[in-house]
């Protein structure tokens, strides 16, 4: 394995790595080595994930219709003014 050094990090860049590590629970080294592999496109075949996927549902497929059909009306122009 090559050893890489990197100097002259900002102290905004500290500080948002830090942030990521805490949020990650893992050590500086490992957060920063998943980033670069998820930055050059070697993501270890995991899927990204930017944890909000536990906020999003689904809709079934009658919930999708009624929302197309009470939304319908949006997709039409306005009348001009004094027609």
């Amino acid at each position: 394995m090559k050893h890489l050094t990197i100097r002259y990090v900002d102290p905004t860049l500290a500080k948002a790595l830090a942030g990521e590590q805490k949020r990650r629970g893992k050590s500086l080294n490992q957060t920063v080595l998943d980033l670069l592999r998820r930055a050059v496109g070697l993501s270890n075949g995991k899927e990204f994930d930017n944890g909000l996927g536990k906020y999003a549902g689904g809709w079934s497929e009658a919930e999708f219709q009624r929302f197309e059909r009470d939304t319908a009306f949006l997709s039409q122009p306005d009348e001009e003014p004094g027609k």
